[in-house]
């Protein structure tokens, strides 16, 4: 089985990329909703533990939790060291199932996946892109965004240009939908061919 890591800046569009792969009939793991289950589930005493109140009704509060997280290094570095491991054991976990399943494809989708030495758990890694006006556009229609936010998240990323040369796939949303519903297909299409002893038709 191939494993792909789609990755791709704010606003790139990635979410929608990776539905793209799902209705492809992929299996496509999301990191973000891995988190949202396990600020349901398993991390929550363990986050609870770390930041007392950031817990109610049995869920880890995203919001209660930026208050005591955000532009606190040591206080990131405190949460990153409970919830990555978890979501990597959890898709470690995807994988193993699909493999088992005789899946020819599987897609990681890992937000950032170059900041966390993510590329040495995949085969092959896509990119998401789009122009910088589109994505300002679209990262500043977000609710309670605003220009200093997206500075900010775009100074911990790795930036686009750098991202697109290490990618082994561009896809650029960009352009429309339908490009870059072609390119996904192409990437599926490629990559099932490269599967080894299978035929190339």
């Amino acid at each position: 089985m191939i494993v792909l890591g789609l990755t791709g800046s704010i606003g790139m569009g990635k979410s929608t990329t990776a539905k793209m792969f799902a209705d492809a009939g992929v299996p496509v793991h999301d990191s973000d909703e891995t988190v949202h289950r396990l600020y349901a589930g398993k991390a929550t005493p363990l986050v609870e533990a770390a930041f007392p109140g950031t817990v109610k009704d049995g869920v880890v509060d995203r919001t209660l939790l930026a208050r005591q997280v955000l532009g606190n290094a040591e206080a990131l570095k405190k949460i990153e060291t409970i919830i990555h491991p978890l979501v990597r054991a959890d898709a470690d976990a995807f994988l193993a199932r699909h493999r088992a399943a005789g899946a020819r494809l599987a897609v990681l989708d890992i937000p950032l996946l170059f900041e966390t030495g993510g590329r040495n758990r995949v085969d092959k890694v896509a990119v998401v892109t789009a122009p910088p006006d589109i994505q300002r556009q679209r990262v500043l229609a977000r609710p309670g965004m605003t220009e200093e936010k997206f500075a900010s998240i775009l100074a911990k990323q790795v930036p686009d240009a750098e991202k697109r040369r290490l990618a082994d796939f561009i896809i650029d949303t960009g352009q429309g939908l339908e490009i870059a519903k072609k390119s996904v297909e192409e990437i599926i299409a490629t990559l099932t061919k490269e599967m080894p002893g299978q035929p190339a038709a």
